[in-house]
């Protein structure tokens, strides 16, 4: 968890008309990877340069790939055969999940040992999928200490996965068993939660060359596969566009721009469960959507397995539907930046809302204001939009220590959000 050196920020301002939305933080971590895995110059356009971001920009030119990013453009030269004699041999992720997750199987491509760093939170979150398959593969994997140490070679052959972790375990293997010579099966032995985002993942590589196929329960990888370079536009980020949304319908008037209505974004969710709680939509072809306020805000129950990052919002949300709104299957929400069920449940509360902490998930009993207060950030980005989005029914508005922990995914959350 990151120190709290700024003070403490009044939220008093809340958005209101045009808003581009960021650049997809998922969709740009993909292309960005991709493209330093591809010989040759790649031009990826809308990139935003956030902590995590940058994050795997400096890992993967520790790697070897060339990274230059002159504004919201990022000119990637890139190398199939990257972990070359002169890459570094230990990478920071920062507190980048998606980093560390994506690029721990690419590092294990290489017979040279790698080791993994992080800060806050990111080295206590969950590897044992990568621990169990690469041990079955012979494959050097070992956690402790703050670091993960990783070293290959990476072989073809069936990879089995629990489906019910973290979607980025599969993601991270489907970046690298196409460059190994021989084809690989990834075998999921229950059912895949969040997996818009393997699609997603699968998509922007066959963007830049490499195809694989899911069928049923497998994904199958073709080996002796390599990536190829090419100009690619990233989409609006229907993750932070969920907190603009969430505020329409609470009476803000913001129109979200810059999205994509066919996105294969699972956040894109937000707009079906808007109108479950009874918030009107207004969409415009060119990607501007807006949430209206519902005469009434209607409870709600959520199931968090395909849409872990929703939950920020969509629980300050439903403190302000009157009745019992409940948050189910979130258990995975406990090994992010923070143990946000947890965090979503203290702050919310401090704040005067009524959020009962349930092992896997929360029960909500929403009433129309709350009376604000203090609330902390918690070292993670989405609790402090969280508080941000409850300032606008907070009677007494909200001192929030930690604001400045939106630069992880969202630098310029504060500029959009107060309308600077």
């Amino acid at each position: 968890m990151k120190a709290n050196n700024a003070a403490a920020k009044r939220i008093t301002r809340f958005p209101t008309g045009d808003i581009m939305m960021p650049p997809s933080k998922s969709i740009v971590h993909r292309a960005l990877i991709c493209a330093a895995l591809a010989d040759g110059a790649s031009v990826i356009k809308n990139v935003d340069l956030s902590d995590d971001i940058r994050a795997t920009v400096q890992c993967l030119q520790g790697l070897g790939a060339e990274i230059k990013i002159s504004g919201i453009t990022a000119k990637v030269l890139g190398k199939s055969q990257l972990l070359g004699p002169d890459s570094l041999t230990t990478l920071n992720c920062i507190e980048s999940g998606s980093t560390l997750r994506f690029l721990l199987p690419i590092a294990a491509l290489s017979r040279r040992e790698i080791t993994f760093t992080g800060q806050g939170r990111l080295m206590e979150r969950p590897q044992g999928a990568y621990a169990d398959v690469f041990a079955e593969k012979g494959v050097k994997f070992l956690q402790g200490e703050g670091k993960i140490v990783v070293q290959g070679p990476l072989p073809a052959g069936e990879y089995v996965l629990p489906g019910n972790v973290s979607s980025q375990f599969v993601s991270g293997l489907l970046f690298a068993l196409p460059l190994v010579q021989g084809n690989s099966v990834i075998t999921l032995s229950s059912p895949l939660e969040s997996r818009s985002y393997v699609d997603m993942t699968q998509a922007v590589m066959a963007e830049f060359g490499v195809k694989t196929q899911q069928n049923g329960q497998q994904y199958i990888i073709k080996g002796g596969q390599s990536y190829s370079a090419r100009k690619y536009m990233a989409e609006g980020d229907w993750s932070a566009a969920a907190f603009f949304l969430c505020a329409g319908a609470l009476g803000r008037e913001a129109m979200c721009h810059g999205l994509d209505e066919n996105s294969l974004q699972g956040d894109k969710e937000i707009l079906f469960l808007l109108q479950i709680m009874g918030a009107g939509i207004m969409s415009h072809p060119d990607g501007i959507f807006k949430a209206l306020l519902p005469e009434k805000l209607r409870v709600a129950t959520v199931d968090a397995g395909n849409i872990p990052d929703l939950i920020p919002p969509l629980a300050t949300l439903m403190c302000f539907a009157q009745g019992t709104s409940r948050i189910v299957n979130a258990a995975r929400l406990r090994y992010k930046e923070s143990d946000r069920l947890s965090a979503l449940a203290t702050q919310l509360n401090a704040l005067g809302a009524s959020v009962i902490e349930e092992p896997e998930g929360l029960t909500i009993h929403g009433k129309p204001f709350i009376k604000g207060g203090i609330a902390d950030a918690c070292g993670d980005h989405r609790i402090a939009m969280a508080a941000a989005l409850a300032a606008i029914r907070c009677e007494n508005g909200v001192e929030l220590t930690g604001w400045e922990t939106v630069a992880k995914s969202y630098p310029a959350f504060w500029q959009d959000w107060e309308g600077e």
